[in-house]
């Protein structure tokens, strides 16, 4: 799991003779959870009980092939008669399309990322969820903190488990004294914070395919639920099961330190063997239903079946019919944001499918028969324009569909209200933006986290002034693609914070990022 260096569109690759020596993977306790890794040279905190710990936001000092530009540096052959307003010219960017010579690799443009940091866990995880934490919401200053929950993909299969992290500190990326802006204080709080890293760790059979924090009710600035509420997470293994587990005392834990009691639960209050053998990846919490404390969870597997389990304060009911249209593995699933009935789900027999559950013969009521020319990996459901939905495809097409359009899957398939083929590689996570509802983020197999704004249109007349050549080698760069992230090796997924607007959390096999893009700094 060697570790790769991040890359913001800006980024340029830079010549050496061999990668530094902090692009190897840190070492990592064998007792302990992980660590922040400083990409930058920054200094360990070390917690032997809680984690490691690094800042990874900060510049290096003297690190060879900075990718900057000294915008004072003198140009050697300047001529004296140039205007003195002319600059240098900018920093060519490195595209993804590209292709890294021998001995380059990518670091980031600091510029372009207000938080940046990574951490590397003992095991990668294959799935995260965000918790929701008792900071409050709309949190934009720093540093950040924030809760996640995570399940395991370990070469030991006795070795998996769910980890509750809380992570604290998240300081703003600083940049040398020479550019720091006039609004910049180097007094700020999170000027000579290093990040925090807390867990809390539930042992899990088999490794976790896809884990799902229920979503909790009421505002994000209510806070989570705390013992003796429960706050309910389930997890496909891949054995097949689906568990359900309570880590309310475990964050609760993590979040007042000193008010926690007793003994910490280590098996799940629920487990659904509906599926059988038959592993799966498609898991979905539906939103609270106005006061309801009733809970309802889809589950897909493998084998094309979807099983509901509705959820009381005191038991689960998993329904032994199945809801059978696809004809392959179900990939995803999505409810409905604004009708507690209805849910998406997509397959790799390449459609996208809508569900209503007081449907008696359990079958599909609208979806498209042929969405993508491949599988179809991911979907996202709008949340504020609740007929927008956006899939992602293994052939690594992201369509936007108009589910107003969608009929019967037997009808023509409809039109798009978008389509991209930047991704390379199959789409892996594809989630909206949980407040700006043009907006969504992706990830692929390609090693690419983008950010998009389908409200961007091209305008020519606009377009800034580029060096010789670049208008060709931009050409091809989507209007609508904000920004792309890289870095880390094989990106399973992604979630935008809804606590902390702009912040973007992925995993990989590498590890995590946790960063916020210039364009969504404001």
């Amino acid at each position: 799991m060697g570790k790769k260096r991040a890359s913001s569109p800006t980024g340029q690759p830079t010549k050496v003779s061999s990668a530094p020596a902090n692009a190897d993977r840190a070492a990592v306790d064998e007792e302990g959870m992980g660590e922040f890794e400083d990409n930058w040279e920054d200094d360990l905190e070390q917690d032997g009980d809680e984690g490691v710990v690094v800042d990874g936001a900060e510049d290096s000092e003297g690190e060879e092939g900075g990718m900057e530009v000294d915008g004072d540096q003198a140009l050697e052959d300047e001529d004296e008669d140039e205007p003195e307003d002319e600059r240098p010219p900018s920093p060519i960017p490195f595209l993804p399309t590209s292709t890294l010579e021998e001995g380059e690799f990518l670091q980031p443009d600091l510029s372009t990322y207000p938080l940046l940091h990574s951490f590397i866990p003992t095991w990668p995880s294959l799935s995260f969820d965000i918790l929701r934490d008792g900071d409050g919401e709309e949190r934009r200053g720093y540093p950040v903190s924030c809760a996640l929950v995570a399940g395991t993909q370990a070469q030991d299969r006795t070795a998996n488990e769910i980890t509750v992290m809380r992570w604290e500190g998240l300081g703003k990326t600083r940049k040398d004294d020479d550019g720091l802006s006039d609004d910049e204080d180097e007094s700020d709080d999170e000027a000579d914070d290093d990040p925090v890293l807390t867990f809390r760790a539930i042992p899990h059979q088999g490794s976790v395919n896809r884990i799902r924090a229920r979503p909790c009710a009421g505002p994000l600035s209510g806070g989570p639920p705390a013992p003796p509420n429960a706050y309910h997470v389930a997890t496909f293994s891949e054995t097949g099961k689906v568990h359900i587990f309570d880590v309310a005392p475990h964050l609760h834990s993590l979040l007042s330190p000193g008010s926690a009691s007793g003994p910490l639960s280590k098996v799940p209050v629920f487990t659904i063997e509906s599926h059988g053998r038959a592993e799966g990846y498609a898991l979905d919490w539906g939103l609270p239903i106005g006061t309801s404390t009733s809970g309802r969870l889809l589950s897909g597997d493998i084998h094309s079946k979807i099983f509901l389990t509705t959820m009381t304060p005191t038991s689960f009911t998993p329904s032994p019919k199945p809801f059978l249209s696809h004809t392959d593995s179900v990939e995803d699933l999505q409810w409905s944001p604004s009708e507690p009935t209805v849910f998406a789900s997509c397959s790799a027999d390449k459609s996208v499918r809508v569900w209503d559950i007081r449907v008696k013969d359990r079958k599909s009521v609208i979806g498209v028969a042929g969405a993508h020319e491949s599988d179809v990996n991911v979907i996202s459901w709008n949340r504020s324009t609740n007929y927008l939905l956006a899939s992602g495809g293994d052939e690594g097409a992201i369509k936007v569909w108009d589910l107003r359009n969608f009929k019967g899957t037997k009808a023509p398939a409809p039109t798009p209200v978008a389509a991209f083929s930047w991704h390379t590689a199959p789409i892996t996570s594809i989630e909206w933006h949980p407040t700006e509802d043009s907006c969504f983020a992706a990830s692929g197999a390609d090693d690419q986290v983008t950010l998009w704004d389908l409200s961007v249109e091209q305008d020519d007349d606009e377009r800034p002034s580029q060096q010789a050549g670049e208008a060709e080698r931009l050409k091809d760069v989507p209007a609508q693609l904000l920004f792309v992230h890289q870095g880390q090796k094989e990106i399973k997924e992604i979630h935008w914070h809804p606590q902390v607007p702009g912040v973007v959390v992925s995993t990989a096999l590498d590890g995590f990022n946790i960063f916020r893009a210039l364009p969504f700094s404001s």
